[in-house]
């Protein structure tokens, strides 16, 4: 039923103006502005819109909401820590220095945007 439905996937965040600094001038990406709604936010990420919304009671999830596939992690995450980015470190996870784990699995690195949204950069 919804096979060919060009889906879209969204969440919150507490601050519509920190989130555009922060994925907008950090991570370098395309964030447009809903005119009508100011708080309503699309990124463009690898030519798929992902909506952010402001929220009052804002949670942050629990799990990582976005994830970037990167060609070369190390390379991406020394880039974004030089633009200030710190990468979480998980009890449990075999993460070096930078924060990347690589302990079994793909290379990821994880960080959280202002609004304590998990991110990740993964290299494919």
């Amino acid at each position: 039923m919804l096979r060919h439905s060009a889906a879209f996937s969204g969440y919150s965040v507490d601050d519509a103006e920190a989130a555009v600094r922060f994925y907008r001038d950090v991570l370098g990406l395309e964030v447009r502005r809903d005119e009508q709604m100011p708080d309503m936010l699309t990124l463009e990420a690898g030519g798929r819109g992902v909506l952010l919304y402001a929220k009052d009671d804002h949670v942050p999830a629990t799990f990582t909401v976005l994830n970037f596939p990167v060609a070369d992690v190390e390379r991406t995450a020394r880039g974004l820590a030089e633009r200030g980015v710190r990468f979480e470190r998980y009890a449990g996870f075999d993460q070096d220095e930078l924060g990347i784990h690589r302990g079994g699995g793909p290379l990821i690195a994880w960080f959280t945007d202002p609004a304590g949204n998990v991110l990740s950069v993964i290299e494919i």
